[in-house]
């Protein structure tokens, strides 16, 4: 098993990758095509301390990340976000191939004191895992590669107290144009997403007709999203695009379906039924299913009787 490397600085990813030392401490653009990484086994694993936001593009056969294969025969783009433990497996018979596209890398002390330091975990798709990777058209790789040189000119030019100001806006814009073509993307992979709606469906049903909700309680985001192979942050911004709820929504709205039927057709008592769904106090049963449903389960029952 290898052991990650620990990147802590600009300048040690670029020796992990044998190139020159970075223009700048703190932030750096790199040409993906003279990176010479040495792996170990054929694999590189690292956790870095910064950001990088990478387009990688013309690789000729597949890179291994995890357990996921991956072609890189168009413009995709990944983000990864601090402390994130990256494997890639380099497939042999393509060790000799010539990637093309860019890695740029931010440490969080560049973004100090800025506005973007406090609001970069808006964007959930930084800590999204590279099966949920960016696919972009060409004009969309167009738009990310202009601001990537416009990054590059401003950091190798001559930096005066302008430079950081002008460098945190044009990454804000790369991340505010990157989150528009996430939601681009959700809508074009309609029959896809909709299949993840329809397991999605079937993990809640299972989960709510089986003994695990007695064992362990309600379902959490993390136990659907492990059981979809999807990040908590990419299910949940998906799912939002396509039906305006976050997966907890969609929890929650099961839960109720499922405490409907109880309520309209059995005799259990209120503090039976939020015991079969999973909740250990009935208040906190009472509390959620009035506020889905602008009523207490007694004045439901009530009602529907």
């Amino acid at each position: 098993m290898t052991i990650p490397v620990r990147l802590k600085s600009i300048s040690e990813l670029h020796k992990f990758n044998n190139i020159a030392p970075p223009n700048h401490p703190l932030i750096s653009l790199i040409d993906y095509s003279e990176i010479k990484p040495t792996p170990v086994n054929n694999e590189l694993k690292w956790v870095q301390e910064f950001y990088t936001i990478s387009i990688k593009r013309n690789v000729v056969g597949k890179y291994r990340y995890g357990q996921e294969s991956y072609d890189f025969d168009e413009g995709l783009m990944t983000f990864f976000s601090p402390e994130q433990v990256i494997s890639v497996q380099l497939i042999e018979e393509n060790l000799n191939s010539k990637p093309s596209g860019w890695i740029l890398a931010i440490h969080p002390d560049f973004l100090f004191g800025s506005s973007l330091a406090a609001n970069i975990k808006k964007y959930s798709f930084l800590n999204y895992s590279v099966r949920e990777a960016l696919f972009l058209s060409e004009k969309e790789e167009n738009t990310i590669y202009e601001i990537l040189q416009n990054i590059k000119g401003e950091y190798q030019g001559n930096l005066d107290q302008f430079s950081q100001h002008i460098i945190i806006s044009q990454l804000e814009l790369l991340l505010n144009y990157a989150e528009r073509y996430y939601q681009r993307q959700f809508l074009t992979r309609k029959i896809s997403n909709h299949q993840i709606l329809d397991r999605l469906e079937t993990i809640l049903e299972d989960y709510f007709n089986s003994d695990t909700i007695l064992n362990i309680g309600l379902p959490t985001v993390q136990y659907i999203s492990q059981n979809l192979n999807l990040t908590p942050d990419y299910l949940s911004t998906m799912l939002k695009s396509l039906t305006g709820q976050t997966t907890q929504q969609h929890i929650h709205n099961k839960l109720i379906e499922k405490a409907k039927v109880k309520l309209s057709t059995t005799n259990l008592s209120v503090s039976e039924i939020a015991y079969e769904l999973g909740f250990e106090h009935p208040q906190s049963f009472n509390k959620l299913f009035k506020s889905k449903t602008k009523q207490t389960p007694k004045e439901f029952r009530a009602s529907y009787n």
